[in-house]
């Protein structure tokens, strides 16, 4: 059997880590000398007050190598295969982490086989990717087949957001590709996205609400060209503009209800207040990886 293993930062509700049989390892946040472990963590009650964490604002640390290792050994022990879909790793330790504890699993268990996929991303646009391989899998497919399938969901997918200012990524030195909007320029609304493992600028907008309708505008133009296969809409603070926003600009370009999710607090606590779509397409999404894809995979 192929077990499908994923951290926390993917975002996926918990009733659905249930149903679809997933693993999950935990990250930590780090709040005023207290450590929370994100997977156990009330979401929406942590953001309450996230507009205030700016002056102070919380850290993250990845899973332990022995917390990986543990799942690794208890799927060798049950003779089982390891598919694993983490956070980017030029965002987090985790995917070295894991590689790490793959490597110690197999001298352990020389039969153990295991392949890791680093998502280049987070949050819905991670979740994707370990959705497809667990259909892979439960329709039937081997480590192979359910590795490929998380390729090709890394590929198609795309994450943008907009946070409602960039106080928090330059506070934690985490804004990468989306640079060039510091110094002087934080009255920008901006666009950003994940491409090529790192945050990037999308667009730049003056005003939150055309940001908004330029997030949508993106979203309806790439489902257009290369079709819709899963959409979510995120959020980090309060959930009520996420909402209005899925209802009144989403939903009737998809013809359906949308889920809007919080995004993982890992996530959060670099970003701040902020409202963005992670969506995967039928087919490969222009951008967002120009490396091969090889470079994403881990084998043992």
């Amino acid at each position: 059997m192929v077990k499908i293993v994923t951290d926390s930062v993917a975002s996926i509700p918990a009733e659905v880590v249930r149903e679809r049989d997933i693993e999950v390892v935990s990250l930590f946040v780090n709040r005023d000398g207290r450590e929370y472990r994100e997977a156990d963590m009330d979401v929406d009650a942590f953001y309450e007050d996230i507009a205030d964490m700016i002056d102070n604002p919380p850290t993250s640390s990845q899973p332990s190598q022995h917390a990986m290792e543990t799942i690794f050994e208890k799927a060798a022990q049950a003779a089982d295969e390891v598919l694993g879909v983490f956070i980017s790793s030029k965002m987090s330790g985790t995917f070295e982490g894991a590689v790490r504890s793959a490597r110690a699993c197999k001298e352990r268990y020389k039969q153990f086989r295991c392949t890791l996929i680093d998502s280049t991303s987070n949050c819905g646009d991670e979740m994707f990717a370990v959705l497809d391989a667990c259909d892979a899998r439960d329709a039937g497919g081997d480590l192979t087949r359910c590795a490929q399938a998380a390729i090709d969901s890394v590929v198609s997918s795309r994450f943008i957001f907009a946070p409602e200012s960039l106080a928090f990524l330059k506070a934690g030195g985490r804004i990468g590709g989306a640079s060039a909007l510091l110094g002087g320029l934080l009255q920008i609304s901006p666009v950003l996205t994940v491409a090529d493992w790192e945050t990037s600028t999308l667009a730049k907008v003056r005003t939150w609400k055309k940001t908004l309708a330029r997030m949508a505008d993106v979203f309806k133009e790439e489902i257009e060209a290369f079709g819709l296969k899963r959409v979510v809409v995120h959020y980090i603070g309060s959930a009520a503009p996420a909402i209005k926003w899925a209802r009144e600009a989403i939903e009737p370009a998809v013809g359906h209800a949308v889920e809007v999710l919080p995004v993982s607090p890992v996530i959060g606590v670099h970003v701040g207040p902020a409202v963005g779509i992670a969506y995967e397409c039928e087919c490969p999404v222009p951008g967002k990886l120009t490396a091969p894809t090889g470079e994403l995979v881990f084998s043992l």
